[in-house]
């Protein structure tokens, strides 16, 4: 097994569920390197409306952009974008 220079275990690459259930039933986290791991949000509800909006080119651009950063496709993080909105405590009316 490899490991880092911080003394970590590498992650071993798993190419089916079966491995990654075996893998997580049986190994000890704490002795593996997590840190380049990101929190991922699995979306299970299925998509049953849609929608359709004009935006500036400048904005779609840089939704686009962040999106790419974060790894995700642009319309999961506009997506993502409504939830949080949503989401958060409404603000009080004045």
């Amino acid at each position: 097994m490899k490991k880092e220079p911080s003394g970590l275990k590498l992650i071993p690459i798993m190419t089916t569920d079966e491995e990654a259930e075996a893998f997580i039933d049986t190994a000890d986290l704490t002795e593996y390197d997590l840190s380049q791991f990101k929190p991922m949000r699995f979306e299970l509800q299925p998509k049953s409306e849609r929608v359709n909006m004009r935006l500036p080119k400048l904005l779609l651009d840089a939704v686009r952009s962040r999106a790419e950063r974060e790894g995700i496709p642009y319309q999961r993080y506009i997506r993502r974008a409504l939830e949080t909105a949503v989401a958060e405590a409404p603000s009080k009316a004045k």
